[in-house]
């Protein structure tokens, strides 16, 4: 039986050495990097062996316009590329489960499962509240998830859709640039350009707003003057409003394509030692006295083991922010020993409830691309593990919540 590797060989893959990033196979369904099936037939030979992993790792994408929903990207930070455009998460979805504040978008995968008519077209979204104090406490509620509806300042959002859909033509993207959209998606958040905007500037009629909050921030920062132009101008074309896709500075983490490669195409040997160096260790520039502390501390203990392993496979593509592995025998890379759930500890679907299984993992490395720094409440984490419905189950909602776990180093609570 044909392996998921050997089908995801069959899409397209955008090499990391690739110029030309257009290449469509066309009797493939749908061209995507992280198109792969789940072979859940194969024999106890088989699932015996190491799941071959794919890597993904960032860049800045050629030209504008290539990161937009139609053509079904993979990316990181700048806004969510909505597969459903219309029906978003909204309400509680949408916030942190500690300080209530609009979660901040992360990254986004798409991974159709072709042999699945209800995921012709299949996006994971990732999202996470900006305050390291708002994860420390979600790193202790994960806990909790098999005794009830914890808190969570990480959440996950499955998307998809057959391929004929309200939203996109039933034929791959040209890349041509007459790729369009079948449908306008929900107007947005004016602040943040990534929730829902349910809510309405009281005077001008015409900003919408996720929250209060994004509503007062975007007041203050200019929309004061502005709506008093909106107001008076009775032309259009003459909006001061942002356009789509564009939100104020600091509203969201620079944006990157996500391009993916085999982790056994990378050869270790043939690094240098200042480009095999791991970027978990260089994402403040270079090991500060604090990891420093860390590696002593932990020399003589069971994690040490743990931590190397990490480091030497994280070495062999030291760029890599995301790792992805759909087959049923796929684990994530753990930092530690300390800090794994156990099978018990993941939660099952909460909407068909059956098992998740371990899909996806975002690596720390991620961290260094967005620019996050070493104040006490700057986000850091070891790895954050992503399980998805084994089913990939075909409710009526259209944002369906998956579940993450957190792992963090031993050190971060000190760092507060």
């Amino acid at each position: 039986m044909e392996s998921s590797a050997e089908k995801l060989r069959g899409l397209r893959i955008t090499s990391l050495d690739e110029d030309d990033d257009e290449t469509v196979v066309p009797h493939q369904p749908l061209p995507g990097p992280f198109a792969a099936a789940a072979d859940y037939e194969d024999d106890d030979e088989d699932e015996e062996e190491e799941a071959e992993v794919t890597i993904g790792v960032l860049t800045k994408p050629k030209r504008p316009g290539l990161l937009l929903r139609h053509l079904f990207p993979s990316k990181a930070g700048g806004i969510p590329a909505w597969l459903d455009p219309v029906n978003l998460p909204s309400g509680k979805s949408s916030c942190c489960g500690f300080c209530g504040e609009p979660l901040r978008f992360v990254l986004q995968i798409y991974a159709p499962i072709d042999d699945n008519a209800a995921t012709f077209h299949r996006t994971l979204f990732v999202f996470m509240c900006p305050s390291m104090a708002c994860l420390l406490r979600d790193q202790h509620e994960q806990w909790k998830h098999k005794h009830g509806n914890p808190c969570r300042s990480v959440k996950v959002f499955r998307c998809q859709l057959p391929r004929t859909n309200a939203f996109y033509s039933t034929e791959p993207p040209k890349h041509d640039g007459s790729d369009k959209p079948l449908c306008p998606g929900a107007p947005v958040c004016h602040w943040c350009g990534t929730w829902k905007g349910d809510k309405i500037c009281s005077s001008c009629k015409k900003a919408r707003y996720c929250s209060e909050k994004h509503q007062a921030l975007h007041w203050r920062t200019g929309h004061k003057n502005d709506c008093l132009q909106l107001i008076s101008s009775s032309d259009a074309s003459k909006s001061v409003l942002p356009a789509i896709g564009k939100v104020p500075a600091g509203t969201s983490w620079p944006e990157f394509e996500i391009k993916i490669d085999y982790e056994d195409t990378f050869d270790s040997d043939s690094c240098d030692e200042t480009n095999s160096k791991s970027l978990v260790m260089q994402r403040h520039g270079k090991p500060d006295a604090m990891m420093q502390s860390w590696m002593d501390q932990f020399e003589a203990d069971a994690d040490n083991k743990c931590w190397a392993s990490f480091q030497e496979r994280v070495s062999r593509a030291p760029m890599q922010v995301l790792r992805y592995c759909q087959e049923p025998n796929a684990k994530p890379l753990w930092a530690l020993s300390s800090g794994c759930p156990s099978n018990a500890d993941i939660p099952s679907c909460s909407f068909c409830k059956g098992p998740l299984c371990y899909e996806f993992q975002i690596m720390p490395q991620l961290l260094y691309y967005f620019g996050v720094g070493n104040q006490p409440d700057s986000l850091d984490w070891a790895t954050i593990a992503v399980y998805t419905c084994q089913g990939s189950c075909d409710q009526s909602v259209s944002y369906k919540e998956e579940f993450a776990w957190v792992q963090l180093y031993p050190t971060t609570p000190t760092r507060r």
